[in-house]
């Protein structure tokens, strides 16, 4: 693969959970992965969760699962 380019956050867990996004990226260091900390526990997506000197972006996006269930079944509906 030749390294890694992004780690994205999203759904429940990857948007809510400063812990799980830490554990994760602490973790992948030897990838160039760097969590800027401060922004991780404070800030709500979509952000770069990312150091400025980090070789991969950390990417917190959040989802909107009800308006993709709502477009799914106007389309389904709608057949």
């Amino acid at each position: 693969m030749n390294g890694l380019d992004a780690i994205v956050f999203t759904g429940g867990i990857g948007e809510n959970s400063v812990l799980t996004r830490q554990y994760v990226c602490d973790n992948l260091g030897v990838l160039g992965v760097e969590l800027d900390h401060d922004k991780n526990n404070s800030l709500r997506g979509p952000v770069d969760l990312s150091t400025p000197q980090s070789r991969v972006r950390i990417l917190l996006i959040p989802t909107n699962e009800e308006v993709v269930i709502a477009r799914e079944t106007v389309q389904v509906v709608g057949a």
